[in-house]
């Protein structure tokens, strides 16, 4: 599922010049040298039932289950449900978020799954503070794109000063979905992904942020960095997402700059999967879809899928988050944004 370039990495001459090349090498040797493996692990609540295949390590209780679990929202219009275990990882670095709030009469949905690198710091960061802090945001219903936008920002650079006294460098990335209104609002950064199920089809409604992709490559060479072949292709050889929370000594070429994407929350849109690589590593998104499709209850789909990754060979953590819109979601709120109202007209 990750993307590949193909030919050969560019020189390092085209990214920079002499003197910058040397700067920038002695700072990833400080990047590579941060990045030793976590010696502990993440234990979270969630019922304590095992599925098959997943690590011994991770667990409620420290009994090795996955933690899961799910809810409905009180006007009934979407339920959820999540698992998530560390896999065949020595340590736990994925975080997620499931949540339902009253935001001035508004019932909001907020759901995000956060994989950290480095160390588990970032994405717990992440998780304990993002939403807290998009929901505070004064814009946050009557703008909320801006207001996602600003909030990723501004919790990053909290982030990174909160974490200024670690020398080891740490980041995740943030797969996130917001319900208000009569939206789905999906915000990304790095390789995480979001996919919904409309009409009966897998759509891919986030991107996965890879430095070998045209775009994130010429960003990044522009500030100065370079992407290498090491394995993956990587920014300066060292990180395999190009955006991400954190990782402050690649912060000039690794933004937590989010890519919004808005949908409808019609009769034709049934559900969505938030998801780490651990599952798109071993499961394409038509795969994801079918599975989830049959199956009513969101918690066991997320562990139907987390089962199915783990059962394919999955070496890293996995996690999966499950919203499925239930009938009569046309009736959310006040429907439609004017935005999405336009879009849909063109």
């Amino acid at each position: 599922m990750h993307e590949r370039s193909a030919g050969i990495p560019p020189t390092l001459a085209a990214a920079a010049s002499a003197a910058a090349r040397f700067s920038f090498l002695l700072l990833l040797l400080l990047v590579v040298a941060g990045r030793s493996s976590s010696a502990w692990s993440w234990c979270r609540e969630g019922e304590a039932e095992e599925v098959k295949g997943c690590s011994r390590i991770m667990g409620f209780g420290g009994d090795g289950s996955p933690a899961t679990g799910g809810g409905i929202s009180e006007n009934g219009r979407f339920s959820y449900g999540f698992a998530s275990c560390a896999g065949k990882r020595a340590s736990m670095e994925d975080f997620y978020e499931t949540r339902v709030d009253d935001v001035d009469g508004e019932t909001v949905g907020l759901f995000g799954v956060f994989d950290g690198h480095g160390g588990a710091r970032a994405a717990e960061y992440v998780k304990k503070h993002l939403f807290s802090n998009l929901i505070k945001h004064p814009q946050f219903i009557a703008d909320t794109k801006s207001a996602i936008a600003e909030t990723f920002t501004h919790t990053d650079s909290e982030f990174l000063k909160a974490d200024s006294s670690h020398t080891r460098d740490a980041g995740s990335t943030a797969s996130t979905a917001i319900l208000v209104g009569g939206r789905l609002v999906v915000a990304n950064v790095g390789d995480s992904r979001a996919v919904v199920c409309k009409g009966g089809k897998a759509i891919a409604v986030s991107r996965d942020h890879k430095p070998d992709q045209t775009d994130e490559r010429q960003r990044i060479e522009e500030a100065g960095g370079f992407v290498m072949w090491a394995g993956t292709w990587r920014v300066g050889g060292v990180l395999a997402v190009s955006r991400a929370f954190g990782d402050k000594l690649l912060k000039q070429y690794v933004v937590a700059d989010p890519e919004i994407k808005e949908e409808v929350v019609d009769s034709s849109l049934e559900f969505l999967i938030l998801a780490s690589d651990g599952l798109w590593d071993v499961v394409t998104n038509d795969e994801a879809v079918a599975m989830v499709r049959p199956i009513e209850d969101p918690e066991q789909a997320a562990k139907g899928l987390l089962q199915e990754a783990s059962k394919r060979g999955s070496a890293d953590n996995i996690t999966v988050v499950i919203v499925r819109f239930l009938e009569g979601t046309t009736e959310i709120g006040d429907g439609p944004s004017e935005e999405v109202a336009k879009d849909q007209s063109s």
